[in-house]
């Protein structure tokens, strides 16, 4: 094999000749939806069990990516080997299934063995293939033509543009029924609690704050000396200021202290109520920890007390606490 002496240029324009057919080979696709792309949708929608993708080669990695796109939204799928479904795995393969087979030229020998298979279980088969005259294409219950004029391949030999537009379908399938479904950014987190989304959409405020010993609290009549050691002691950047049945009254900041101090305040006989930030922003319990951040940032302040319904004092955080749990 000998290698061409392109410039950087040559390498560009190559490249960019590769994303123009790709995007014309999805652009393509838009104008093929129509009653059949319906009809497949509606299967999956009805589908009482689980959605089985197959592909075999590249079709079989985009067979793996599509199946994944579906189960993280809401429809429950799996990828299926064709070379193990012919070996025992078809067997995974109930009647309440639905078969999604991708195949570009729909003659892939592994896939076309199982077809009879598919067919004797009475389960739906929805094909993606660029052959409408093909075995796959046959046996389909619904077909979604896939096709393409031309692999972005110069040898057009090399899966690129039609394993790009079978993605594409999939990725117009999984979305379809995403939106028919009702599917929430709620749901989406449920399907991905690592995730930073998942993190967002289902931590809550108390899932992240400081309780028990660890709360900075001062009575009103408290020194502006005892309320600094408070402060420091805690580490949370501020104490609250709570009455006798623990309610928050107020805050003192590092901000706060800043303007005692340019009042030239005695820190030995200042009291808090003198000093504190009356009426302060509080967080709930059972707040969404990115709505704490949106409020943090909104009124720029680095710390928040987490009252109950009752004004009680029950916990606090900083953005330090928000930093270490994702959020931020």
């Amino acid at each position: 094999m000998t290698g061409a002496n392109f410039d950087a240029e040559q390498l560009i324009a190559r490249g960019r000749r590769v994303l123009a057919t790709e995007a014309e080979a999805v652009a393509a696709l838009e104008h093929r939806l129509g009653a059949e792309f319906a009809h497949a949708c509606q299967l999956l929608l009805a589908c009482r069990g689980r959605i089985v993708v197959t592909g075999m080669g590249k079709s079989g990695h985009v067979a793996g990516k599509i199946a994944a796109t579906l189960a993280s939204t809401g429809s429950p799928a799996f990828f299926l080997h064709p070379a193990e479904a012919i070996h025992g795995d078809i067997g995974m393969i109930t009647p309440s299934d639905v078969v999604l087979a991708l195949s570009t030229s729909g003659e892939t020998d592994e896939l076309v063995t199982i077809l009879p298979v598919i067919k004797r279980l009475d389960v739906a088969l929805i094909a993606m293939t660029g052959n409408r005259g093909s075995t796959l294409a046959r046996y389909a219950t619904v077909l979604l033509d896939v096709s393409v004029p031309a692999e972005a391949c110069s040898l057009n030999l090399a899966p690129t543009a039609s394993t790009t537009a079978t993605l594409a379908m999939g990725d117009a399938l999984a979305v379809a029924m995403l939106e028919a479904r009702g599917f929430t950014e709620e749901d989406f987190a449920r399907s991905h609690p690592g995730g930073t989304l998942g993190r967002r959409l289902l931590l809550h405020v108390e899932d992240v704050m400081r309780k028990g010993g660890d709360l900075p609290a001062v009575g009103p009549g408290t020194t502006l000396s005892a309320g600094l050691l408070e402060m420091s002691r805690k580490g949370l950047g501020m104490t609250t200021v709570v009455d006798a049945a623990r309610r928050v009254i107020g805050v003192f900041t590092d901000g706060d202290l800043r303007r005692a101090l340019d009042l030239q305040a005695d820190v030995h006989s200042t009291v808090m109520s003198e000093v504190m930030t009356a009426n302060p922003k509080v967080a709930r319990p059972r707040m969404l920890a990115a709505e704490a951040v949106h409020l943090m940032e909104e009124h720029r302040i680095t710390a928040l007390p987490v009252v109950d319904d009752d004004g009680h004092l029950v916990g606090a955080l900083n953005v330090h606490d928000l930093l270490r749990a994702g959020v931020m």
